[in-house]
């Protein structure tokens, strides 16, 4: 009898899984787009993942391009969709209004960043992104580049006592912290000075939630609330609680700055010129929500977090990646990275002690086409979700609502049909005489169409910052295990990103 009930709720699960998924199978195989056998209700990834785990999933991504295309099925219980590295694929879901929704991959930051502009949609994500744009405008920018001097600074003094030319150093840590106190004293206007108190009980929360994070992306017990509370008891409370930490530091920010904003404008009888006003001047994300309105209101306190959070999370651990790997790759190009120092020597001269302004950084374009060539090859963000909302016509192909798409950034960026020699470093790539070749959907480390990357401008200046930093300190050694990166929401390397330093003298 009890075989008889298992049978039946078996068959049950299988036909309403039939149901469910009916239409994105068949409009997917019309496509012509294939993929591994596939298991009844399972679906194929279980058979992928055989004998597969985080390490390895690069790798499994690219022999799975190798033996079925640039389009490859994926299906796991009731999600059904499917990868792609295909460029022209690629641009028809960035560059449409359609398919802006993210999939359920990212439901797993839900508890932490709330409905910000990360996962919000519709018209909720419109009207959030037309309130944060100038957070980024030029002005704005230009105070910033203060801080990512005064940070790097800081980075780069720290580095000195190890820096005898034989020590191997993990870079990934190191600029987490520099990240961190840029991004919280841009984002939140406050200094949590991680770099000095790398204890403090805020850099500790951020550092653990992205930890247990990074896991949770790669660990399919990990993936559901459910399981992970079943199976990682005590890891699941401890990622709520230090959640919970943040969101309180977040508001005791917000709560403050909002009392000190109210009480600004009620007493602010004052010139333009004076000492208050002027400080005002290095306005944080923070301060532009705290004076936004959606729909004639002011923002909640809690709309305000889930912004100010995202900005949190997306602001250190992206620049982290993306500045860990360009030292990386200079330390193992003594060639490029003569030539990148040369640069700032011309631009900056040879007081390491003098501060980097806005146009000292606009004028280091080699150093831009070296990090661009970086993101290039160790794109911070190697993958992007999406989940069709509706039936849409991607690339001449119809596609039923429903269906998930997975696009993977780290492939398309090495297709040798768009990049000759694509596992090659070469920054001239993107000069002058030949970025113009480069395709906007073939490269898309900051994504691209209506949703790409709000504050791309920001990080390119705080990278150009923090490398030129570096290299005017240190020369930079090939010391240290090779690079192993790993496919997460953000790419990072099982190995650590490992180099020497040698002061410079000059």
């Amino acid at each position: 009898m009890f075989l008889e009930i298992v049978v039946l709720l078996l068959t049950a699960l299988g036909f309403w899984n039939y149901l469910n998924t009916r239409r994105q199978k068949r409009m997917i195989d019309e496509a012509g787009i294939k993929g591994p056998v596939e298991l009844p209700v399972l679906g194929n990834a279980p058979v992928l993942m055989m004998g597969e785990s985080a390490k390895t999933m690069l790798d499994l991504v690219s022999r799975l391009i190798a033996k079925y295309g640039k389009n490859v099925k994926l299906t796991l219980l009731h999600e059904y969709g499917f990868i792609t590295a295909d460029v022209r694929m690629m641009e028809a879901i960035l560059s449409s209004q359609q398919t802006i929704t993210k999939n359920s991959l990212y439901n797993l930051l839900q508890y932490w960043l709330g409905n910000g502009l990360l996962l919000s949609t519709g018209k909720k994500w419109f009207r959030r992104r037309k309130i944060i744009t100038p957070t980024f405008h030029f002005k704005i920018l230009e105070q910033f580049v203060e801080v990512f001097d005064q940070q790097s600074a800081i980075m780069a003094e720290k580095l000195y006592d190890r820096a005898d030319g034989k020590t191997v150093i993990n870079m990934f840590p190191v600029a987490c912290l520099a990240a961190l106190d840029i991004i919280a004293e841009t984002s939140m206007g406050v200094k949590i000075n991680a770099q000095g108190e790398p204890d403090f009980p805020y850099v500790q929360a951020v550092k653990t939630v992205s930890s247990i994070m990074a896991e949770r992306f790669v660990s399919p017990l990990q993936r559901f609330d459910e399981t992970m509370r079943i199976f990682y008891p005590l890891l699941f409370r401890k990622l709520n609680r230090n959640i919970k930490a943040m969101h309180d530091f977040t508001d005791k920010v917000i709560a403050e700055r909002r009392a000190t904003l109210q009480k600004t404008l009620g007493e602010s009888t004052q010139s333009a010129d004076d000492e208050d006003v002027g400080s005002k001047r290095r306005m944080a994300l923070l301060d532009v929500l705290l004076q936004s309105t959606a729909d004639g209101q002011p923002l909640s306190n809690q709309d305000i977090r889930e912004e100010v959070d995202t900005f949190m999370f997306e602001g250190h651990d992206t620049t982290t990646s993306a500045i860990s790997y360009t030292l990386y790759l200079l330390a193992r190009h003594p060639e490029v990275q003569a030539r990148a120092f040369q640069e700032i020597v011309d631009v900056i001269g040879t007081d390491k002690a003098k501060p980097t302004t806005m146009r000292d950084l606009g004028e280091l374009k080699y150093l831009e086409c070296v990090i661009k060539e970086s993101l290039r090859l160790y794109p911070p963000v190697p993958m992007i979700g999406r989940h069709l909302t509706e039936d849409v016509t991607l690339n001449g192909k119809r596609f039923a609502a429903g269906t998930n798409i997975i696009l993977i950034i780290y492939n398309a960026q090495r297709d040798p049909d768009f990049f000759p020699e694509p596992e090659k470093f070469n920054p001239d790539r993107f000069s002058p005489e030949n970025n113009g070749n480069i395709d906007v959907f073939a490269y898309a480390p900051f994504s691209a169409g209506p949703r790409n990357c709000i504050g791309q401008k920001f990080a390119m200046l705080e990278m150009k910052s923090t490398v030129s930093k570096m290299l005017r300190h240190f020369e930079l050694l090939p010391l240290g295990e090779p690079v192993q990166p790993i496919m997460n929401l953000i790419l990072r390397s099982t190995t650590g990103i490992n180099m020497g330093l040698k002061p410079r003298t000059y």
